[in-house]
């Protein structure tokens, strides 16, 4: 067995498209593999896809009820026994705590604990290739389509950071619906040594309309928070770049959190109608700030920073008003439904948990707000 490194070489001389062929060879020659694919997520976390050339003739897997949706879902090896003793190895192929999808792994005979260590290593060098690759083809994210996206939806989960993301302070999931026809729904974070801020937008209007004032907004905010200003002058001018374009035609609702990862101390700024839930020793409460406006509604408005502070053992959830929008007969329904579910998904992992909410919510929206995108971001704080 050659020592984890070489695979790294050589994924990295690779073409982009050539990726899974270096790993089957790779497989075949050091582990005696006899064959191996690739299972992409889909963008509804629902399937996972198998990487292959146009036209798909390979189905899908569902990722409830398989077992390589166990080991997506795990984050762990999982085996299949196979005729002769042989032996199928799913292996979860993530970066940073985002579930990319599934190497499995065609093997004569179960494998030794010392094998699987480096197969699990050859999953993870996959991945981080992948991401890189993807700006190279267009392979793996075709790969990842159970139907086409249409034209708002692409625009939006090319500016998305990812799905998941994990740090030891800090593991954060999140998910749009709907998956191939999102609009204006956003969220966007940053991390640094010290700091995460973590962002969900909500912009107005339908298709490409919601999607170009989205992006425009996301892009102003980073382009501030990348200039390091504060929180408050971060909204400003993202605040401005919408007003100067729409001129109070269109605006974004934004909730902005910044959470210094030394202290635990948390900058919030309101700013519409994504709404903030906490999760404490069991129980669910809303978290209130000041409502301010949104961004683009007025010229030149100010905004202003709340703080507070999270525990280790916190979970926040972030929703936008697609989730629990309803008629105001209904509301309160919805509120507590949401709240119902939280208790119900709070032994989950942060990254299955916005899934999990919206499935549950859906039953929950009118006719109306079921036409709207819907976001849930879960955080799960454990501090340093």
């Amino acid at each position: 067995m050659t020592t984890p490194v070489s695979i790294d070489q050589e994924l990295r001389s690779a073409a982009p498209h050539e990726l899974l062929d270096v790993v089957r060879a790779h497989l075949a020659e050091h582990f005696q593999a006899i064959g191996a694919d690739l299972l992409m997520a889909d963008y509804g976390l629902t399937m996972l896809q198998p990487v292959a050339t146009l036209p798909y003739t390979t189905r899908p897997l569902p990722v409830a009820g398989s077992v390589a949706g166990e080991a997506f879902t795990s984050q762990q090896a999982v085996a299949r026994p196979a005729d002769g003793g042989a032996v199928t190895l799913f292996l979860p192929v993530s970066v940073r705590g985002d579930r990319l999808g599934v190497l499995s792994v065609d093997l004569p005979a179960a494998p030794a604990d010392a094998a699987v260590a480096g197969l699990l290593h050859l999953a993870d060098a996959l991945g981080h290739e992948i991401i890189i690759a993807e700006r190279d083809t267009d392979l793996y994210l075709q790969a990842r389509r159970a139907r086409r996206l249409t034209l708002a939806a692409e625009m939006q989960w090319q500016l998305l950071p990812g799905r998941s993301c994990a740090r030891p302070e800090f593991r954060i999931g999140a998910q749009l619906q709907p998956a191939y026809a999102i609009r204006g729904d956003n969220f966007d974070w940053s991390t640094s040594a010290d700091h995460l801020i973590l962002t969900v937008s909500n912009g107005m209007g339908e298709g490409i309309d919601a999607s170009l004032l989205t992006n425009l907004a996301v892009n102003a905010l980073r382009n501030a928070r990348r200039a390091g200003g504060p929180l408050a002058d971060q909204a400003m001018l993202a605040d401005q770049a919408v007003y100067a374009k729409y001129r109070g035609r269109a605006h974004v609702a934004t909730l902005l959190l910044r959470f210094d990862l030394t202290t635990s101390e948390v900058e919030a700024i309101d700013a519409g109608s994504p709404r903030l839930w906490r999760l404490r020793g069991g129980e669910a409460e809303p978290m209130v700030f000041e409502q301010q406006l949104p961004l683009g509604m007025f010229e030149d408005t100010p905004y202003r920073s709340e703080h507070f502070r999270v525990e280790a053992g916190d979970r926040l959830i972030l929703v936008s008003d697609g989730v629990y929008g309803a008629a105001p007969a209904r509301e309160q329904a919805q509120l507590a439904a949401l709240s119902e579910v939280m208790h119900a998904t709070r032994e989950l992992p942060a990254a299955h948990v916005p899934s999990a909410i919206l499935d549950h919510m859906s039953g929950f929206r009118d006719h109306t707000a079921a036409t709207d995108d819907s976001t849930v971001v879960c955080l799960d704080w454990h501090g340093r």
